[in-house]
């Protein structure tokens, strides 16, 4: 259904994104949200392609930011040699 447009759309647009960046980092996956957001509300019209794109990157900002955040809390605490 709709998931499915919706993965392979933000799956299309990350792997161009990185494509073209040539860095695989999480700027990628907000913009490919954005730009997910964006075209599947296109039908609506350009205001509804501003709001659902501003949302959609939003919400990848925000799943981008948690994963940073366990990654960082998780990380053993490096060793200080010398102190």
């Amino acid at each position: 259904g709709s998931f499915a447009v919706w993965g392979g759309l933000f799956s299309t647009f990350d792997c161009i994104l990185v494509g073209i960046r040539k860095k695989e980092d999480p700027w990628n996956s907000i913009a490919a949200g954005a730009l997910t957001g964006g075209i599947l509300a296109a039908r609506r019209g350009p205001r509804e392609v501003m709001v659902s794109g501003a949302f959609g990157g939003m919400i990848l900002a925000m799943i981008e930011g948690l994963g940073i955040l366990i990654t960082r809390l998780s990380a053993p605490t490096p060793l200080t040699i010398g102190d």
